[in-house]
């Protein structure tokens, strides 16, 4: 073989070879880790928003204010359990029939028996399928269950195929979706001045989500889990109807800015910063700072059962549970320390040492999350003992080895960041409102239209 023939067989081979490289770079580029439920997006967005911050030119123009005019937003409904984004297939039902739209043509079906859809349905042909009710009342989803049972949709279920099934998409009113969020984000039966706090948080959230669409795919703002805010888990209730029309169209901004308010459980008599999450405090963010969850007479919350609580578990067990979450063998535990505490006591970071290795983890969700897992029980003040969970309760804990057992004592349930729905119902019994309520939780705030 000649020279030239030697070297265009290797130039070939050598192509081929960096092409190859470069299409590999590319999916593992592609596949990046998603943190689950609704505190992980949390957090990216913040963190982002401080990204995009050092970026800006000092000359950028501020965003245009959002409108706050009830438009629609469209929500992903997932499958049973929250466990995926497509179906494999859709069945609904609606008392007074539907009005299916697909293409440029409309087809009218009765209510005498339930439509199914498959993803090969030849309507698909034509692009997505829109299904309303005649009287524009609410369709039920018959293939999928939520805690209410079947769960029943108002306004305009779209639907569009996918190589995987099917995504249903429910399309509707702000307000409308609101009276199905409140009552799934915080029990119905707690004060009204409590339940339109909730509602204005809620709204908040609804339009600071509605600025993009996570789903651009399919061109949905959210979904219906905790990965954002619950919708549709429970049915609406005259009280949160009344807090939803009560409130209608108000917001939380800070500095004449609508910003995201984040809510959980239950506080243990003080909140906690965004450092928590690993955001630097910033001029847009300062709405977010600890404060004491309490009156002249004491915690709001002193008197519930996850203000405090304690967990005792076996050196053998968090061993192989913080060795198992970490992705980190420690070997048999030495020690666990909280090495770092922010505003109101929350650990920021632990480092866990065993006779193998040792490491540390930062930020609340992360540390809940190495310190979580099944195997032992959490008894909270009032002598209730629950299963632990994939995450511990909260953040706000010291922990302390007794023998071969280590202890944990901590108090509140949930983030911590924002407001507690079992301190907002606390301050609503003793007379405070709904102002009053968003306006402790979340500092220097105005709460209006």
């Amino acid at each position: 073989m000649g020279y030239h023939a030697r070297y265009e067989k290797y130039f070939f081979y050598g192509m081929l070879i960096l092409i190859c490289l470069l299409i590999i770079g590319g999916l593992l580029a592609a596949l990046t880790h998603r943190e689950e439920g609704l505190i992980g997006r949390m957090r990216r967005e913040e963190e982002q928003k401080n990204a995009d911050e050092g970026e800006k030119a000092p000359e950028e123009e501020k965003a245009p204010e959002i409108v706050i005019n009830n438009p629609n937003i469209r929500v992903l409904i997932m499958t049973n359990g929250y466990a995926n984004i497509v179906h494999p297939s859709v069945e609904m039902s609606s008392a007074s029939g539907f009005c299916i739209t697909f293409g440029d043509q409309t087809q009218e079906a009765g209510p005498e028996q339930p439509l199914t859809f498959a993803p090969d349905d030849p309507r698909f042909q034509s692009g997505q399928i829109r299904v309303s009710a005649k009287d524009g009342g609410e369709i039920a989803l018959n293939s999928i269950q939520r805690g209410c049972g079947t769960p029943s949709y108002a306004g305009v279920i779209e639907l569009r195929t996918t190589a995987e099934g099917i995504a249903v998409i429910n399309e509707l009113p702000v307000e409308t979706y609101l009276c199905r969020v409140v009552p799934s984000e915080m029990p119905y039966t707690y004060e009204l001045e409590a339940l339109k706090a909730q509602a204005v948080c809620a709204r908040s959230y609804a339009y600071q989500q509605m600025q993009s669409f996570a789903y651009p795919e399919y061109e949905a703002h959210v979904n219906d889990s905790t990965d954002y805010q619950v919708y549709g888990n429970s049915l609406p209730q005259e009280a949160t109807n009344q807090a939803v029309a009560e409130t209608g169209g108000q917001v939380v901004r800070y500095q004449d800015r609508l910003v995201t308010t984040y809510y959980y459980s239950t506080s243990c008599g003080k909140t906690a910063g965004v450092e928590a999450w690993g955001t630097a405090p910033n001029a847009e963010n300062q709405y977010l700072q600890s404060v004491e969850v309490k009156d002249e007479q004491g915690d709001y919350e002193a008197g519930l059962p996850w203000y405090r609580w304690e967990a005792k578990i076996p050196a053998g067990t968090l061993s192989a549970l913080i060795s198992q979450n970490t992705g980190t063998n420690v070997g048999t535990l030495q020690s666990v320390e909280v090495t770092k505490s922010g505003a109101g006591g929350v650990a920021l970071q632990i480092c866990a040492t065993g006779d193998a290795g040792s490491v540390t983890v930062d930020t609340e969700n992360k540390i809940r999350r190495a310190l979580g897992g099944s195997g032992y029980e959490i008894v909270n003040q009032a002598g209730t003992a629950a299963a632990s969970t994939a995450l511990l309760p909260s953040a706000f804990f010291t922990i302390r080895r007794e023998g071969d057992v280590f202890i944990i004592s901590g108090g509140g349930f949930g983030h911590g960041i924002g407001m507690s729905q079992n301190g907002a119902n606390e301050m609503a019994k003793k007379g405070k409102n709904y102002i009053d309520i968003l306006t402790m939780f979340f500092r220097e705030v105005s709460v209006g239209g």
